[in-house]
């Protein structure tokens, strides 16, 4: 069924911003986007999701390889103990001292959902195509991995895709265009500053090729 995804503000990137705007989704694709007046009239089938804030494409995250490999992600049974945020460095290294490949392949998907509550549908590669826990969860997940230039940071990574400082146009995965896949992002913010200032934690919805995979509402 066609879906029609709409929100107060649409930021394509590569396009200008749509006020009451409206992204519909046929499939993996993208067969309208404007004005939400406009798209729903051409589509009058269509279900309707409405968001608030602002819906962009879905965003890139630079630092994939070292949250997955890097980082553990404990398990909600383990949030008492090892409290709920990835852990580096030495507190990483401790944990892996002992771990077994299960809880490995554990926090490597549990990465991987956190970073679609975050609004991610794009992954900064190559990853390690010799890992096969790290291969097959990436394969499982539905997430693009796009290789990309090495950048060396310092500094434990975030799940936030904007806590590397690049604006929108730079960290989303693709402009938002009509034949295009459809990867979006749903952030309970007014506009691209409040976004960047607070963060992607402000994310409520997270479409991975048409697919509504991350819903906090």
């Amino acid at each position: 069924m066609l879906t029609i995804h709409a929100a107060p503000l649409v930021l394509p990137v590569g396009a200008a911003a749509v006020v009451d705007g409206a992204v519909a989704v046929d499939g993996d694709r993208i067969a309208a986007l404007g004005p939400y007046e406009e798209v729903a009239a051409a589509h009058p089938a269509a279900r309707v999701r409405r968001w608030p804030g602002l819906l962009t494409p879905g965003l890139r995250q630079d630092r994939a390889l070292e949250l997955l490999t890097r980082c553990y992600h404990p398990d909600p049974r383990e949030s008492d103990e090892l409290g709920e945020l990835p852990l580096w460095g030495e507190e990483f290294e401790r944990l892996a001292a002992t771990m077994d490949p299960a809880r490995r392949s554990g926090s490597v998907r549990r990465g991987l959902q956190r970073m679609l509550r975050h609004g991610t549908t794009h992954l900064a590669g190559p990853l390690d195509a010799e890992d096969p826990a790290l291969r097959t969860a990436v394969a499982r997940s539905g997430l693009v991995v796009r290789d990309l230039p090495s950048s060396a940071r310092s500094g434990p990574p975030d799940l936030d895709p904007f806590a590397a400082g690049g604006d929108l146009a730079r960290t989303a995965g693709a402009p938002l265009t009509v034949g295009g896949r459809a990867d979006l992002a749903v952030f309970d913010v007014p506009d691209e500053t409040a976004l960047r200032a607070g963060g992607t934690r402000a994310c409520v919805a997270t479409v991975l090729a048409g697919r509504l995979v991350h819903r906090a509402r």
